[in-house]
């Protein structure tokens, strides 16, 4: 059998300039979605070179998992203090943001930098250091590689949120263990589906590829139960809901499951279609059953409504 050999290729080939070239590149869907993978977030870009303020970020884009700002500053060369002071800037103006550099080589002093943005902050501020590179072997294609050098300590930051809120109720404090133990489950598992940091709220949510439509994980201490959940929270979300319903109603009973339940909730903004299943949440003895249960359901969702909310 005959082995290629891997070559680094100079990313100055591909594009020549940031702005120009790079940019726009990584704006597509089809890249974006590269980028999602290596940072385990969802992305769904709003606009290039977007004032947001006072500023202006290279790559705007929204987390479709809770919908926070995701701001991207791009380098094709190793990182300087001028794109450090515009990551500062960035975090001292908004409220809540998870900022990616991307360049070219990270320095020693940089890297550091970003880690201790990541120590010093809460769970609301995210920071990611990412080195682009570019490989093909011998005459194929070019491919592009995101290396991680740095990125936010969850577990850490989950912990001192914890310590921060250690006036949780005795709930609010159960909630905050089972999405902990729910996301170490599907981590040990294999899941492609990514939960979102553990809080202490009775739901996890999961982005389905748009910031108004997502999968949503409800365990109920109160009602004894646990429910996943198709949200459709958008301006024109019952016409959404219809238009889903009227197509799919019958093909979900047999690809999802018979007590599949469609709620238009008139009276709100958001309409949901849902499957819901009695649990005791509060006996830890069962979580393992559960989490199970919310992964194949959620599989089960996500591989049914995916494609469906991308053609509404």
């Amino acid at each position: 059998m005959k082995i290629g050999k891997l070559e680094k290729v100079d990313i100055r080939q591909l594009w020549n300039g940031e702005a120009s070239d790079f940019t726009p590149w990584l704006a597509k869907d089809e890249n974006i979605e590269l980028l999602s993978d290596v940072i385990g977030v969802d992305l769904e870009v709003v606009q290039q070179e977007k004032n947001v303020g006072p500023f202006r970020a290279d790559i705007l884009c929204k987390s479709t998992v809770d919908d926070h700002n995701v701001l991207i500053e791009n380098q094709l060369e190793k990182t300087d203090h001028t794109h450090l002071g515009q990551i500062l800037t960035y975090a001292a103006g908004l409220d809540a943001v998870t900022i990616i550099w991307i360049a070219k080589n990270f320095t020693e002093e940089h890297r550091a930098a970003i880690d201790w943005l990541n120590k010093i902050t809460d769970e609301k501020f995210n920071f990611f250091g990412i080195e682009i590179e570019v490989y093909q072997i011998g005459d194929s294609l070019p491919a592009p590689f995101f290396q991680v050098v740095s990125k936010p300590n969850d577990w850490a930051k989950s912990i001192k949120a914890t310590n921060q809120n250690q006036g949780l109720t005795d709930t609010k404090a159960l909630n905050l263990e089972y999405w902990q133990a729910m996301k170490q489950y599907f981590a040990e598992s294999g899941a492609k589906l990514k939960p979102q940091k553990p809080s202490p709220q009775n739901w996890s949510n999961f982005a389905l590829g748009k910031t108004d439509i997502y999968l949503a994980a409800v365990a109920s201490v109160r009602d004894g139960s646990i429910r996943v959940e198709l949200n459709i929270n958008s301006s024109n979300s019952k016409e959404q809901f219809n238009i889903l319903k009227s197509k799919y109603q019958e093909l979900a009973v047999t690809e999802i499951g018979n007590d599949v339940f469609w709620n238009e909730l008139p009276e709100r903004r958001v309409s949901l279609v849902s499957l819901e299943k009695k649990a005791n949440v509060a006996d830890k003895t069962y979580w393992p059953d559960q989490h199970k249960w919310f992964l194949d359901t959620l599989e089960k969702f996500d591989k049914f409504f995916r494609h469906k909310i991308k053609d509404l």
